[in-house]
């Protein structure tokens, strides 16, 4: 009498029943790999301190008590000292460069958002002869570079008696800030229903008062690109700046700082105190803004 052994699986296998294989995990559409995931944080991690490694450089330059100490960067670390910042706030006239910046910065981000915002509205909802010819010379007007400008423009103002005067740059401003705001907001216009406009009419407003109560509070965001792009081309411009305002106390920041270089001296130092210091009303000028600009930058251009 023989016996012979049977395997353990036989009788599964016998019963006709297939071993349980697990599933596969499907990732769902837009869900990305582990490796991909990685890759895209590193990329992101290595722009950005790209993007910081110039700021964290001019503030560690500022440290240096030495005009000098920026071809020798390696010997601020051991002798690093506030007193850059302490000699710009006090023997400098750093606060009427701060008053000259931030009337002229205030005054064409008011103007120009103002102007651009109505010029921008008129073209979305009204058609009027030459509406569209209308932003495409608004457009041109981009097409000139600065040197060609300031020759006739310094003549505008000299005529207007305008010259070393806040109005007059911040005018001169304006002309470059109210065409690219305009565009801006007119693409964000279209994206706003026009049956608010018919609801507003209905409710009895007038144009005007459709247009301030009901579209722009539903521009804001567009309004704050706009705003934040005036501000910045103001605060930062050097070329207008230097050439019409003609008396020191109303230097902007971005001429004031030409006065730590002279033919024969650089003082890189007091200019690093300084460029950090004049960063500090843009920065705060942009977390303002912030919540609403990555809306207004892409809102525009969902529809022509």
């Amino acid at each position: 009498m023989s016996t012979t052994t049977v395997p353990a699986s036989a009788p599964a296998e016998q019963a006709g029943t297939a071993p349980a294989v697990q599933p596969r995990k499907v990732r769902s559409r837009g869900e990305r790999s582990r490796a991909a995931s990685l890759a895209s944080h590193g990329i992101l991690t290595v722009a950005s301190l790209i993007a910081l490694f110039p700021v964290a450089w001019l503030v560690y330059l500022s440290l240096g008590p030495d005009k000098n100490d920026y071809l020798h960067p390696e010997r601020i670390w051991s002798k690093m000292t506030f007193d850059n910042y302490t000699y710009v706030l006090q023997h400098t006239q750093f606060f009427d460069w701060l008053k000259s910046s931030l009337v002229v910065s205030l005054g064409t981000t008011v103007i120009g958002v103002m102007v651009a915002a109505t010029t921008g509205y008129a073209v979305s909802r009204m058609r009027f002869p030459g509406y569209r010819k209308l932003m495409w010379v608004l457009l041109v007007t981009q097409m000139f570079p600065i040197a060609v400008l300031i020759v006739p423009m310094y003549q505008i103002l000299s005529d207007l008696r305008l010259v070393d005067s806040y109005l007059g740059l911040i005018l001169v401003y304006c002309s470059t800030a109210v065409p690219y705001c305009a565009w801006l907001l007119k693409g964000y216009f279209d994206t706003i229903p026009f049956e608010i406009d018919e609801a507003g009419r209905v409710d009895g407003l007038t144009p005007f008062g459709t247009f301030f109560r009901l579209i722009l509070p539903l521009a804001r965001p567009g309004l704050a690109v706009a705003g934040f792009y005036s501000f910045i081309t103001a605060f930062g411009e050097v070329a207008f700046a230097s050439t019409f305002m003609l008396s020191d106390t109303k230097y902007t920041f971005a001429v004031g700082l030409q006065s730590f270089i002279s033919e024969h001296d650089a003082q890189r130092h007091l200019m690093a105190a300084t460029a950090v210091l004049v960063a500090i009303p843009v920065s705060a000028f942009f977390y303002l803004v912030q919540k609403n600009l990555v809306t207004g930058l892409t809102a525009g251009g969902t529809k022509g």
